[in-house]
């Protein structure tokens, strides 16, 4: 984040410090932090240094999160002292801390002196207020990264990835999403190696890549509007037949413009956006749980060639097939 961070020894612990603040979300905190407790646990294992010097610290020093359980965390420190990684949570008390200008402030200044900055969920909105999303690509939880977007408008929210990283900014989705992110984290400072023994002693995946869908394509597309539930239903069923814009709008029972219109108007997505992201996904599956060769694959969700369905993924995901499967097949 600033030129003028002071170098950290190569043998000495990252100092990692998770705002958290009234009414936060539990696993917000305890995610990441777990993560991090479990490196150092990880590293000791095979006779290696104390990783992480992590510490939750707030505005008071008694917290009550939403769960309804009450933490003692570490006050606010001195915003010039060092610091390697600051991870805002998210929760219900995030739009209140925002409109803290002291609390504000602080993160501002601290920001300044930090390696790297991440936030859980709906922490974004901290960092928005901080103005640390200006110019920056963000997420956060998929039910509100309309707001943030309204909130913060020079901020270029993707409502679609699991997490994103600009320019030493990390923000995430939904609040498990901060797991995949802490991991991540631990990917960058320590290898793969490290971040997988991790993932799998927390009964993870290593790691839900940043540009995985938040959920379901399905899900999305039929809670968007659920008149079109029938024609996404029929859609599933043929998935390698050809789809086209006459016949999907026959399907409904519009003709092509109304189709396209409506559609788009219900969806936020064209038709032929929309039957892509549901072949994608049903490629994910057959990726993820058959070993099906990838030009079987290709042709049963109905992309013809691998090629198209390579592109198709990388747009969609972030990753290509072969990526995907060696990420999360069986």
């Amino acid at each position: 984040m600033s030129p003028n961070t002071p170098p950290i020894p190569p043998d000495a612990p990252r100092r990692v410090e998770v705002l958290a603040f009234p009414f936060v979300q539990l696993l917000d905190v305890a995610g990441p932090l777990q993560v991090f407790s479990s490196a150092n646990e990880r590293s000791a294992e095979q006779g290696g240094p104390f990783l992480y010097d992590a510490q939750v610290i707030a505005p008071e020093t008694q917290v009550g999160a939403t769960a309804g359980l009450v933490f003692s965390a570490a006050t606010l420190p001195p915003y010039e002292t060092p610091v390697d990684t600051l991870v805002i949570a998210g929760g219900q008390g995030v739009r209140r801390a925002a409109e803290d200008p002291a609390l504000v402030d602080w993160l501002r200044r601290r920001a300044g002196r930090a390696r790297r900055v991440a936030s859980v969920c709906t922490g974004a909105f901290l960092l928005g207020a901080a103005g640390l999303l200006d110019e920056r690509r963000a997420v956060t939880h998929w039910e509100y990264c309309l707001e943030l977007q309204r909130c913060y408008p020079r901020a270029r929210v993707d409502p679609d990835p699991i997490f994103v990283q600009d320019d030493g900014v990390w923000t995430s989705a939904g609040v498990t999403a901060g797991i995949d992110l802490a991991l991540a984290l631990v990917e960058e400072d320590h290898g793969r190696t490290l971040a997988l023994a991790v993932a799998r002693h927390l009964v993870v995946f290593l790691k839900r890549p940043g540009g995985q869908a938040q959920f379901s394509e399905t899900l999305a597309l039929q809670s968007a509007d659920d008149r079109f539930a029938p024609l996404h239903a029929w859609i599933a069923g043929h998935l390698d037949a050809p789809l086209t814009l006459s016949r999907l709008a026959s399907e409904a029972g519009m003709s092509e413009r109304t189709f396209a219109r409506r559609y788009r108007a219900a969806t936020g997505l064209t038709p032929g956006r929309a039957v892509e992201r549901l072949r994608v996904e049903a490629a994910r599956q057959l990726l993820t749980e058959t070993g099906l060769p990838y030009k079987r694959i290709a042709d049963r969700c109905g992309f013809g060639t691998e090629e198209t369905m390579r592109r198709s993924f990388l747009r969609v995901q972030g990753v290509g097939p072969q990526a995907y499967r060696a990420r999360f097949g069986a």
